[in-house]
């Protein structure tokens, strides 16, 4: 019997790893597209293809012969250019939908956010039918709504299309969360913003794989996900003692300090006014509007569709996510 051959994009990532590893631990032929060639990815037996998101060309060489594709790469910030969110996470989007149906490939997992459903007020408990914000104040959040609008729309036919939207990933292999948390800890650059008693859900990376995987069987034309985007998250539980949590296990002092929410506001406010007028865009400033509302406000979400759907539950409690992440290597 022919195997399945899944392209997982952006599979040098973080999440992208996982997904490729459990993709072959379950006997499919994986192949990933990216810019780069990645020696962990040759190591476990993936088949790589270079090429760029945003060239209709090289996106359609890439998912020539495939059976299904995982798209989880994607251009992640709270700051740039627009135009290059836009060229990655809209028009690489769009290559790969049209990429689909030129090969007739059934099956598209999109790796969403619910940064998408964001937008200056607390979220608590929300579920999917939550209309997307008015404005954002994150061009990742916005160009990601943009994108998940497409695939949900590219649902139909020949093609059947879900989203995944898992929110603060963390574990082992993390290059981005953990580690920035602590670096500004370390600075004396991180304080509690607003009363600390913000709630939010978080992500163990094994959990957020799984039901990618999940997802790709489960998907076809009169599966109850096709068309449908999921919230996927554990909690919820306090950002900063999770946070101190995380610094604690990183041998770092606990967050103490605080500051109002309305001051973090105004300041990453102010930042982003003076970096736009020195046209500065390769920074990654250490306050901005949208991170003052990540960081101050309450963001989680009611589980109970992906659970009904696709029959979830976490392979891994947060505080196993926290053991598998801090354990000696």
């Amino acid at each position: 019997m022919k195997s399945t051959k899944v392209l997982v994009t952006g599979a040098g990532g973080f999440l992208g790893g996982y997904i490729a590893r459990d993709l072959l631990a379950k006997g499919y032929e994986v192949y990933s597209f990216s810019r780069s060639t990645y020696p962990a990815l040759e190591k476990m037996g993936v088949v790589q293809r270079q090429g760029d998101l945003s060239k209709y060309d090289d996106v359609e060489a890439a998912l020539e012969g495939m059976d299904a594709v995982i798209h989880t790469a994607s251009q992640v910030g709270m700051w740039g250019r627009y135009e290059d969110f836009y060229k990655t996470n809209v028009t690489g989007t769009e290559n790969i939908i049209k990429a689909c149906h030129k090969w007739h490939i059934k099956k598209m997992v999109y790796t969403s956010t619910p940064s998408v459903a964001f937008g200056e007020e607390s979220l608590c408990n929300a579920n999917e039918s939550i209309d997307y914000p008015d404005r954002y104040l994150s061009m990742y959040a916005e160009t990601k709504a943009i994108a998940e609008k497409m695939v949900m729309l590219a649902n139909g036919g020949s093609l059947s299309t879900v989203a995944i939207r898992p929110h603060l990933i963390f574990g082992p292999g993390d290059l981005n969360l953990v580690p920035r948390v602590v670096e500004a800890a370390k600075k004396g650059k991180l304080k509690i913003i607003g009363d600390g008693e913000n709630l939010v859900d978080v992500t163990y990376v094994e959990n957020a794989s799984y039901v990618h995987v999940l997802a790709l069987e489960e998907l076809s034309p009169d599966s109850p996900i096709a068309g449908k985007a999921y919230f996927l998250g554990q909690g919820p539980i306090k950002l900063w003692d999770f946070t101190n949590e995380l610094l604690k296990r990183s041998g770092e002092k606990p967050v103490t300090k605080k500051i109002s929410f309305k001051l973090a506001y105004f300041i990453g406010f102010m930042i982003e006014m003076v970096l736009k007028l020195i046209g500065k865009f390769d920074v990654h400033p250490p306050m901005t509007r949208f991170v003052a509302l990540q960081l101050g406000k309450s963001h989680y979400y009611n589980h109970s569709n992906i659970e009904r759907d696709l029959g979830y539950k976490p392979k891994f409690s947060i505080e196993e996510g926290l053991d598998r992440l801090f354990a000696k290597k």
